[in-house]
């Protein structure tokens, strides 16, 4: 299909103000970096996406499905392709009926393109809480609920109750959340391509000044942490259960300086210098520091073979 007839085929779908041709994707990920899109698009309803989506599959023509732009890294030379944006148009948000008339709990169905810190703040607003940990993730419920965002011992998989989305059939359904598989940093929607719609989410009734100084802590720990004056998509380390970014980087040092030492020992003479015996003797020292670095990281259970 040539570049007039796919033009042609997504204004006819979606409305010329909706299609940009070579559009720089700078402005829509929050690295601020990337070349031209082939074409993008900002569908309206949610037939609307179906249909492009459908489209493009049938056609054979590369696309990829974006929100906040918080989790992608678009090269200088573009996208060969359609970026679909789940922007405005699937960002709003309504708290529905309890489950119970003295019940604490609160269900809010929240967009797709609903920007999380957006989200916790209105929701802080209202006096719902549980939603704290995702407010200052840069992302959209779309992503968050694709990748089960977490962060300060929330996860997204604590809160959801369901999903609406379109399967890679291009058939729009709502699957519970055992449905939706949540691992970390993972779910059956980035597994088998699907998009989100949109979330329902469980929370729970609160103060919203307490609420407001949860989000205010969360924020100076993420500011301490995280250089958010810079463009960044936020943290990117992929975190092991049961440990940290810098936890593991202090036991690679240590790796790296125990095989340094190996090695050492298997390269001296049978008959030791005076000036290897004061090395070996270092060495020793090496060994008394490195198990009381280990005992106060926590990690004394692994087998160093020191």
């Amino acid at each position: 299909m040539d570049n007039k007839m796919l033009s042609e085929a997504l204004i006819s779908m979606l409305g010329a103000g909706n299609v940009r041709i070579s559009e720089p994707m700078k402005p829509h990920t929050t690295f601020r970096i990337g070349g031209a899109a082939d074409y993008y698009v900002t569908p309206q309803t949610e037939k609307q996406i179906a249909d492009v989506i459908t489209f493009l599959k049938k056609s054979d023509i590369s696309y990829i499905v974006i929100g906040n732009g918080s989790n992608i890294l678009v090269s200088d030379e573009g996208f060969r392709g359609v970026v679909v944006e789940l922007g405005d148009a699937f960002s709003g948000y309504e708290i529905l009926p309890g489950i119970q008339a003295d019940s604490d709990e609160v269900l809010v169905k929240a967009n797709a393109g609903m920007k999380l810190t957006r989200l916790g703040n209105q929701l802080a607003a209202n006096g719902i809480a549980g939603f704290e940990f995702a407010t200052g993730i840069p992302g959209c419920i779309g992503g968050a609920v694709r990748m089960n965002a977490g962060a300060y011992g929330g996860e997204f998989k604590d809160i959801l109750v369901s999903a609406k989305v379109i399967d890679d059939e291009g058939v729009i359904r709502e699957l519970s959340a055992d449905e939706l598989e949540l691992g970390y940093r993972t779910s059956i929607v980035a597994k088998s391509n699907m998009i989100v719609l949109e979330a329902t989410l469980k929370l729970r009734k609160g103060e919203p000044d307490i609420i407001r100084n949860n989000i205010s802590e969360l924020a100076a720990k993420r500011r301490q942490k995280q250089p958010l004056e810079y463009p960044s998509a936020g943290s990117t380390f992929k975190r092991p259960e049961g440990y940290f970014a810098a936890k593991l980087l202090r036991m690679q040092v240590l790796r790296v300086v125990q095989e340094v030492a190996h090695r050492f020992l298997k390269s001296m003479p049978a008959l030791l210098s005076i000036k290897a015996m004061r090395q070996l003797k270092m060495y020793v020292s090496l060994q008394i520091i490195l198990r009381v670095l280990l005992w106060r990281s926590s990690v004394s259970n692994l087998n160093w073979r020191l």
